[in-house]
């Protein structure tokens, strides 16, 4: 594994991907243990949902990463959580260890595990793991989708073909929109746009749908965490895409003097249509 000072070239890049992608399986079948044999939930100071689930992905992810890239700084959701936080710097691993936990909670399968290296602010590698789908998404130079059962190895993947988005249509975009949040200013958004058609997702998988090239747009205006969007960014930026501030500014990681907090944003399949639609 690369030390944290060296060069981040497109093979660095993709070996990180693959190891967080293996790391991410594995974790999923700690995740998917407590979701066949049931968990109680608690709720968190910011009145989020927090299961055994979260706790026990994150604690085996947290040694691996540890044992796997000693003095890599992490910030991982629960430990976040907890106060352990990290000083400002320009590398460092984000952890949702279960992101979609209510869609955890209401059984629909549609939760996935995340680890992403932020570099000078941005998702250069990452993973996305649905453990109920058995798909795996990475991303570092290139990015691949494969179907892969929990805690299996990733020699045993199946259906591995790489990923990139498709050309914005002219008409009949595909939009995304979250399952369980909805608001004002992503309905003006949508308004504005050649929509088509409107599907929802839970978690990072929509970043991960943008970027198999089945859908053109996800905006997202209510609040997340870097935890939450970077490993899908790292996908769907390997596979061609963008993500932007709805003005279309860069939207950048780091953010250490908000706690980590995520302003609003939209995620594009095609550049040329994100920059023709905040022009």
């Amino acid at each position: 594994m690369p030390s944290l000072d060296a060069p981040l070239d497109a093979a660095a890049r993709d070996r990180l991907a693959e190891w967080f992608g293996a790391l991410c399986v594995a974790a999923g079948a700690v995740v998917m243990d407590v979701y066949r044999n049931g968990g109680e939930a608690r709720v968190k100071d910011d009145r989020s949902p927090v299961t055994e689930a979260d706790e026990r992905a994150e604690a085996l992810i947290l040694a691996r990463l540890a044992q796997a890239l000693p003095g890599w700084p992490v910030l991982a959701e629960e430990a976040a959580a907890r106060g352990d936080g990290i000083a400002a710097c320009a590398r460092f691993i984000l952890v949702d260890p279960l992101d979609g936990t209510r869609e955890f909670l209401n059984r629909n399968g549609e939760f996935t595990v995340n680890i992403a290296l932020v570099a000078d602010g941005v998702p250069v590698a990452g993973a996305v793991y649905a453990p109920v789908l058995e798909r795996l998404w990475t991303g570092g130079s290139t990015a691949r989708v494969r179907r892969v059962a929990p805690g299996a190895d990733l020699a045993t993947a199946s259906e591995d073909r790489p990923l990139r988005t498709r050309p914005a249509p002219a008409t009949g975009w595909t939009a995304l929109a979250s399952r369980s949040h909805g608001d004002a200013e992503t309905e003006a958004l949508l308004a504005r746009l050649p929509i088509g058609e409107r599907r929802a997702a839970g978690s990072s998988l929509k970043f991960c749908v943008v970027a198999e090239g089945e859908a053109d747009v996800y905006p997202r205006f209510g609040p997340t965490m870097e935890w939450d969007t970077a490993a899908g960014e790292a996908v769907l930026r390997a596979a061609g895409g963008i993500v932007l501030q709805p003005d279309g500014r860069p939207f950048r990681y780091g953010k250490d003097a908000s706690r980590y907090r995520n302003g609003p944003f939209v995620a594009w399949g095609d550049p040329t249509a994100a920059t023709r639609a905040t022009a």
